[in-house]
């Protein structure tokens, strides 16, 4: 994909996705995105007129971010699918994480009281991918797991690390390592309900996608 040129435009939408990140939407001010962009509130305003058009942009702009992740990646080994999903989940919440926090100060009124699409839709993927995990079968068989708790117990995890990471660490921004701390987390409650081998294809799934992220591999072993 070849890099498009980043444009006034976009530059706004990337100084306020950051600033309604550390600082909440409703406090953040055109005043502050202009300054931080280092451009006159006008020509702010003459590209994004309020608040709520530069949050419809980068409401476009993860739609777009979605959809091209789906072209990237094609159905795989279920493991490998499993990690990448997962990853891309954690990016994206972390990302744009205002939006899942601050949805009430967004979108006032009736449309609040829907959940959000990324989160339904991520919660959605998350049981399908567990689901090819449980006609794999890389479930153990000597204990009792029900695939629904397992994952809305699993998704609480993921979706929860951004704001733990964001208000006990005191980061906004999540790096390659924090994500992968992340996958590290979801792994320490999914790999006790799956076999030795289903331990060990997930393991391998993680160190395959780490030099992609950047991060750090420090994933616990299979038992044999």
């Amino acid at each position: 994909m070849v890099a498009r040129r980043s444009t006034t435009a976009d530059r706004i939408a990337e100084a306020a996705r950051r600033r309604f990140n550390a600082r909440g939407y409703a406090i953040t001010t055109l005043t502050e995105i202009a300054a931080e962009v280092g451009i006159s509130q006008g020509n702010l305003t003459y590209h994004y007129p309020t608040k709520r058009d530069l949050v419809t942009r980068i409401q476009e702009q993860v739609a777009e971010r979605i959809a091209e992740w789906r072209t990237e990646h094609r159905r795989g080994e279920v493991e490998d699918d499993y990690i990448r999903r997962l990853l891309f989940a954690i990016e994206l919440m972390s990302t744009y994480r205002f939006l899942l926090r601050d949805d009430a100060q967004i979108e006032p009124g009736p449309d609040h009281q829907k959940p959000h699409r990324v989160l339904v839709d991520d919660f959605s993927a998350l049981r399908r991918l567990l689901g090819r995990v449980e006609r794999a079968e890389l479930f153990r068989r000597d204990i009792e797991i029900e695939v629904d708790v397992l994952s809305r117990s699993l998704w609480i995890l993921t979706r929860y690390w951004v704001d733990h990471v964001s208000e006990m660490e005191l980061r906004d921004e999540l790096d390659p390592d924090d994500r992968r701390r992340g996958v590290d987390h979801h792994l320490a409650a999914l790999l006790p309900n799956l076999t030795a081998a289903g331990r060990r294809r997930f393991e391998a799934a993680v160190e395959r996608a780490a030099p992609a992220t950047g991060a750090t591999v420090a994933v616990p072993h299979a038992t044999p």
